[in-house]
């Protein structure tokens, strides 16, 4: 099997590579250094996993996160790759280092932090290296979202091997974060390949916040299959999950102040499962390497476009249809400018960047995917067809006198008083607290009636997404810097206005069945079956779309069986018999 191409049939079960996966490949085995930039879902993995196999020695596989390094192992070994990793949580390292020092590991898996140790660099002089791949690779970078000070001491290691070829990947990097990374790796400009950011499976759906919870529990009473849920805090993820949990559904929390045992026990029962949903900091996540997951959602803002496309990029790494659901608050962006403030003066410029950039993404009554690839630097069409504003285009209204009115009020006020107070004064309540200090007298109470009523809570979002208001250290609201522009008729405000809703009372059938085939679900099951028995998550055995390719071909005998799309030698041997029968059992 020395073609690429035989490789990619036998080993992976794939008839043809995808999108840039031949230049890539091609490239190193050439052995040209190269930084690809690809999608999550794109199969990054294949592009230093097929050279491993194809040339003499061992890829040493540098990644940032032990979790991550084991997933991929155990996906590796089940395709008959021999593979290893060298972490501190592996008791083997004795047995490793033997079986690297002997030739016999196609991969080996190491943190930057043991990869850059004397130690290691040692390790590597003793035994053929054939490709150095660096995942996660805008961790390098300090314009990265992930940096990481670890991966900027990778350079010296690899110009020590300088006829070994280098492979950094990632899936997330703006164009200063690529330029940086080519750079930091020593890697030639024209070695740069970028395939896209767009992952057209998953669908965008951005609200504000109206009663988090409860938009929490409906959406996972609508979505099948695993999910995540991103919360802001540790205690907002335990009381989520709990929440959720009551309703029927499996659910976990996970966040750093777990203990150890069990953080590890729900991210072993995640990964594992087929429905389960983990609601989680943003420490779970980079470590996971499920391609099943159907959808994730966002009880906040998330820290950048990037994060927020990495994060969403856990959805739908199988290819099969996804929901991205952020769900924002104009608190959020008071907060992330608090924060911003309390950075390194050198850094808040860019900070302010990503924070505008985020702003456009959640207030856009136009397509979202648009802005998100937009600001990766590609030019995508002015419609998706897969994102809320796309399926259902809101309207758009000229809130600007209303935004006058609100202003007006928080001034007259004092600026002192939180967004409820202020709603009180405009619609002419004369509550206690309104008629204690007066503002019933002032020539802004009751100027707001009818259905103008209903903008101000929106208009009162927007105008602190806009920097118009900010909120005080004791909670109130005070002008921003856009806000004499705004009250002098110098900036108008246009307000998108989101199309309710219609709540659902249960899921929408089931996401990886939308066909209700039951020669699928039977094969799901034995999939589940040999799975347990074999201790690994069932997509690891194969993936929904190669079980549905068996149901929809339904092959007769193990050769057939053989030309479906992600069924190799190795699997093809261990597995197929079974596979085999349960589909001959529905003849």
């Amino acid at each position: 099997m020395s073609s690429p191409e035989e490789i990619l049939q036998h080993i992976f079960g794939f008839p043809a590579f995808r999108g840039v996966q031949r230049d890539v490949v091609g490239r190193v085995l050439d052995g040209r250094r190269t930084l690809a930039v690809m999608p999550t879902g794109a199969g990054k993995s294949l592009c230093y996993q097929l050279p491993a196999l194809a040339l003499e020695g061992t890829c040493i596989v540098l990644s940032p996160l032990i979790a991550l390094m084991h997933d991929q192992l155990r996906a590796a070994t089940a395709i008959g790759i021999k593979a290893a990793t060298l972490t501190s949580a592996d008791s083997n390292q004795a047995e490793t280092i033997a079986r690297f020092r002997a030739g016999d590991l196609d991969l080996l898996y190491a943190a930057p932090e043991r990869a850059t140790s004397e130690g290691f660099r040692n390790l590597l002089r003793d035994a053929k290296v054939s490709l150095f791949a660096i995942d996660e690779a805008h961790c390098v970078s300090e314009w990265g979202h992930d940096f990481r000070p670890d991966y900027r001491l990778l350079r010296p290691l690899l110009d020590e091997f300088p006829d070994v070829p280098r492979l950094a990947l990632t899936a997330t990097a703006d164009e200063h974060t690529r330029e940086d990374i080519l750079v930091q790796l020593g890697i030639p400009h024209e070695g740069m390949i970028v395939a896209g950011f767009d992952r057209p499976n998953i669908r965008y759906l951005i609200s504000p916040r109206q009663g988090t919870t409860q938009q929490l529990v409906d959406l996972v009473a609508e979505q099948p299959g695993a999910g995540i849920i991103y919360a802001q805090t540790r205690a907002a993820t335990e009381k989520l999950a709990a929440t959720l949990s009551a309703k029927g559904r499996e659910v976990r929390a996970y966040h750093a102040g777990l203990d150890p045992a069990v953080r590890a026990k729900n991210q072993h029962d995640f990964v594992a499962s087929e429905d389960m949903v983990m609601v989680a900091t943003i420490a779970f996540g980079m470590g996971i390497d499920k391609p099943d997951v159907r959808f994730v959602a966002h009880a906040g803002l998330p820290k950048s476009i990037e994060a927020y496309y990495q994060e969403t990029g856990r959805a739908g790494r199988d290819g099969e249809p996804s929901v991205a659901h952020l769900f924002w608050g104009a608190e959020d962006f008071a907060r992330a400018r608090q924060r911003i403030a309390e950075v390194e003066p050198q850094r808040q410029p860019g900070e302010r960047q990503r924070l505008t950039a985020l702003g456009a993404l959640v207030e856009t009554g136009g397509c979202r995917r648009r802005i998100l690839l937009k600001h990766f630097g590609e030019d995508p069409p002015e419609t998706c067809g897969n994102c809320d504003n796309c399926l259902n285009p809101p309207a758009t209204v000229d809130v600007t006198e209303t935004a006058r009115k609100f202003l007006s009020a928080v001034y007259r006020t004092g600026q002192s008083f939180g967004a409820g107070h202020i709603e009180a004064v405009l619609l002419g309540q004369s509550n206690e607290k309104v008629l204690q200090r007066g503002h019933d007298r002032l020539s802004v109470f009751g100027i707001i009636e009818g259905e103008e009523a209903l903008l101000i809570k929106p208009v009162a979002r927007a105008l602190q997404l806009r920097d118009a208001l900010r909120t005080s250290e004791h909670g109130g609201l005070e002008f921003g810097p856009e806000a004499r522009a705004m009250l002098k008729g110098e900036q108008t405000l246009d307000l998108v206005i989101q199309p309710k809703r219609e709540r659902r009372g249960g899921r929408r059938g089931n996401a990886a069945n939308p066909m209700d085939d039951p020669l699928f679900e039977a094969l799901r099951a034995r999939r589940r079956d040999l799975a347990k028995a074999s201790d690994v998550p069932p997509y690891v055995i194969f993936h929904d779309s190669t079980l549905r390719e068996m149901a929809a071909i339904r092959p007769i005998n193990l050769k057939a069986l053989g030309n479906i799309s992600g069924v190799g030698d190795r699997k093809l041997e261990a597995y197929g018999p079974a596979f085999l029968e349960t589909i001959l059992a529905f003849e």
